[in-house]
């Protein structure tokens, strides 16, 4: 006991400089990405924001605490993003602590909840208002300018049944509340003898929360089957590596003739070239369609001219069948920030000479789009291109649009060598559970994967490492989860307890004024 009272001291001690806190708190707040992929210690991110939990109920005023909250939320987003240093080099850094901002209300909040002295009410409140707090800051960043909601606390729950259930009920979003109620809650358990009683119970009502949703919550319910092949030819460099590309897509495709398939799904960018425009490559894909007896899905990345008479570099998602190009086009909507447009580029055009940034700006679609196949009893495809695949509204819209199945075409192979492939490719799982359909993540170089209507893995996925197609039995699906017909509805509820919190904090102040007045007024009256 003398020897961990010693140690706790010594910590402390280093705890009061400021470079070794700081150093804790970036460290303590890269902590949950070994949750993702690719380590995905799943487990790990129901303690894993203890240490800056704790780290922050320790700052000795509240500057201190919304400086901790603010180095801990930098820690995290580079942590979380650390595979795009190769593109953004040291700009990652710098958007990494403009980001982490977003923690410094979020450390306030949690110094003034979970310091000093706690009753039953105090550990009930800090159990709900510190989660909505987080939840606020996903929220926020989930911005597409701000780079999307990459990387959301709920999201490393992907391959955890009971929180797939979860997301059908309320996304991605219900997910993040209950990690962090259940660090919250355990960080109160650690540092609060008196109070322990209360913790528990609130770990026990988060857990019969989750049973709950897993009983009655509405489940998919299974209406057939439709056959998918995913092409995936594998890293492609070099001068013409677009045309070879291409060749080796054509090879791969020809060799599922005879599969019995009802679409075949190329990743993005998979053709270089504007097929509308080049009637010898529509031909071609015409050619594969007939031989393997399916639509094909491929993806351009070209310049184009959209229906609105706009001409620029799009990617698309272009539908081609047995007699050519069908007609069904969608056009990306959501960019990525650096890597496909340069926001505020008169400003900011000089990223251009740093990593990968995009040289020259994509126009975006102008709304999402719907596919009909002919076959297959005639399924609805809803396609979603690459990063659009971690914005949990579009495909809910697209469920609500009658979509049966939702398909993802993705390149991440600046990136092959990282976290990213896996990351990318989990996102699948939580956007089938939410919308109860099936999702297929196609990519050019890995990780491609297909999940069903409650997120489960179907078959194997293709890694990083491969050149080659997979055809996937997909299970279809039947009626609607409560994220689909709700939205998200977690997000409000999270706004309308911390506007409560606020309401309450400021009335309590008041008074205290108040009464510091009437003291005051009371000293002066007796002297």
């Amino acid at each position: 006991m003398d020897s961990w009272a010693g140690w706790r001291e010594r910590g402390a001690r280093m705890l009061d400089r400021a470079s070794w806190r700081a150093a804790a708190a970036l460290v303590a707040g890269a902590l949950p990405a070994l949750a993702f992929p690719a380590p995905s210690l799943w487990w790990f991110a129901y303690v894993c924001l203890v240490p800056l939990l704790l780290l922050i109920r320790s700052a000795p005023t509240a500057r201190r605490a919304a400086l901790d909250g603010w180095l801990g939320g930098t820690g995290y987003m580079l942590a979380v993003h650390h595979w795009l240093m190769p593109s953004l080099h040291v700009f990652i850094v710098i958007l990494a602590a403009l980001l982490g901002l977003l923690w410094a209300p979020w450390g306030l909040l949690v110094g003034r909840l979970l310091r000093g002295q706690m009753t039953g009410v105090a550990v009930a409140a800090a159990v709900v208002v510190v989660p909505c707090g987080w939840l606020m800051i996903e929220l926020v960043r989930s911005w597409e300018a701000l780079g999307g909601p990459w990387g959301l606390l709920g999201a490393s729950q992907w391959q955890v049944a009971p929180a797939l259930r979860l997301a059908s009920v309320g996304g991605t979003w219900l997910v993040s509340l209950l990690v962090v109620a259940v660090n919250t809650a355990l960080t109160v358990l650690v540092t609060h003898s008196a109070a322990r009683a209360a913790a528990v119970v609130s770990l026990v009502v988060g857990a019969l929360a989750v049973g709950s949703a897993w009983m009655w919550a509405p489940r998919p319910e299974w209406s057939g089957t439709a056959r998918i092949a995913v092409v995936q030819p594998g890293l492609v460099e070099g001068p013409g590596s677009v045309q070879r590309r291409l060749a080796r897509g054509e090879e791969l495709t020809r060799s599922l003739a005879g599969r019995d398939l009802d679409l075949v799904v190329w990743g993005e960018s998979s053709l270089g070239v504007d097929p509308a425009r080049r009637p010898d490559v529509a031909a071609r894909l015409a050619a594969l369609s007939r031989t393997v007896g399916a639509d094909l899905l491929v993806n351009v990345d070209a310049r184009q001219t959209d229906g609105a008479g706009r001409t620029g570099i799009f990617k698309s998602a272009v539908l081609v069948g047995p007699r050519g190009l069908t007609g069904d086009r969608y056009d990306k909507m959501r960019l990525v920030p650096f890597g496909e447009y340069i926001p505020a580029r008169s400003a900011l055009g000089w990223a251009t000479s740093m990593g990968r940034a995009a040289g020259e700006d994509r126009l975006r679609g102008t709304g999402p789009v719907t596919m009909r196949l002919p076959g297959a009893d005639g399924l609805r495809l809803g396609p979603l291109v690459c990063f659009e695949s971690a914005f949990p509204d579009m495909s809910r819209r697209l469920v609500r649009d009658g979509v049966q199945l939702l398909v993802a075409q993705s390149s991440t192979s600046s990136f092959q060598q990282g976290w990213a492939p896996g990351q990318h490719a989990s996102l699948g799982a939580l956007r089938a559970a939410e919308s109860g359909r099936p999702m297929v993540h196609a990519t050019l170089t890995g990780v491609s994967a297909v999940y069903g209507p409650r997120g489960e893995a179907v078959g194997a996925p293709l890694g990083t490492d491969t050149s080659g197609t997979a055809v996937y039995g997909v299970p279809l699906a039947r009626g609607t989860t409560l994220y689909v017909r709700l939205g998200d509805w977690p997000l409000y509820g999270a706004l309308g307890v911390l506007a409560v919190y606020c309401a309450f904090e400021g009335v309590r102040a008041l008074r205290g004024r108040g009464r510091t007045r009437a003291v005051g007024v009371a000293a002066s009256a007796g002297s």
